[in-house]
């Protein structure tokens, strides 16, 4: 019985797999707007009530979806990060931006779905969280280990932080723990530009503007830790 339960398993996931594969191609040909069970189903060649088995709805297979990329990004982060053996505190933190920027332009459907145009009337569940933080977790240690030795200075001029935002940012103070606020803002500030910049170099908003986007985002991430204060 232990046998025939483990065989109905490893069917379900190969199914499963199957179904996020061709729903990623939709995202590649309809985006998410257009994705459908059952074209999904079609392609298959399952009849529609049938894939119901594996995603009761269309906003199940989204979250499912997102929980992917999520972890494929996060585990980019965590690969690159791991497989850095020395060097600054800057290295390491331009090492783990041109992991997600790299990520980001190798699948460049599956970063929309996570950091594109929200989905209509889709709402992501609490389970999506897990995944979600993982690049952040990646991305909180390069700070907190460097402000740990001391490679984070406040920058000349930098504002301080309005009394009304001391309270904000609970999740990443937790992440930064031991990180004055004013740090931990500042990186939630450089890590958003991380992501702007992808977002436009993604979606076309540097087309006849920058050639060189590789030599362009160095620099920017350059001058994003520079804001942070990260200079060594």
């Amino acid at each position: 019985m232990t046998a025939s339960r483990t065989a109905r398993e490893r069917v379900r996931a190969e199914l499963t797999r199957e179904i996020t594969d061709i729903a990623r191609r939709q995202l590649a040909s309809h985006g998410a707007d257009g994705l459908s069970l059952r074209a999904v189903a079609r392609e298959m060649g399952m009849v529609s009530s049938a894939i119901y088995r594996y995603f009761a709805t269309k906003d199940d297979l989204l979250t499912a979806l997102i929980i992917d990329g999520y972890n494929a990004l996060g585990a980019a982060v965590e690969q690159a990060d791991a497989a850095f053996t020395g060097g600054s505190h800057l290295e390491r933190w331009l090492t783990v931006c041109r992991a997600v920027r790299t990520w980001a332009l190798a699948h460049p459907h599956e970063y929309a779905l996570l950091y594109g145009s929200p989905v209509p009337g889709y709402q992501a569940p609490a389970e999506t969280v897990a995944a979600r933080l993982r690049d952040v977790t990646v991305y909180s240690k390069v700070i907190r280990d460097a402000y740990a030795d001391g490679a984070i200075t406040d920058p000349p001029g930098a504002p301080a932080v309005p009394a009304e935002l001391s309270a904000e940012a609970p999740g990443l103070k937790e992440l930064m723990h031991g990180v004055p606020d004013p740090v931990v803002l500042r990186a939630l500030s450089v890590w958003t530009g991380l992501f702007g910049w992808v977002n436009f170099e993604l979606f076309g908003q540097f087309n006849n503007t920058i050639e060189d986007r590789t030599a362009a985002f160095d620099h920017s991430m350059r001058t994003q830790a520079w804001m942070l204060g990260l200079n060594t």
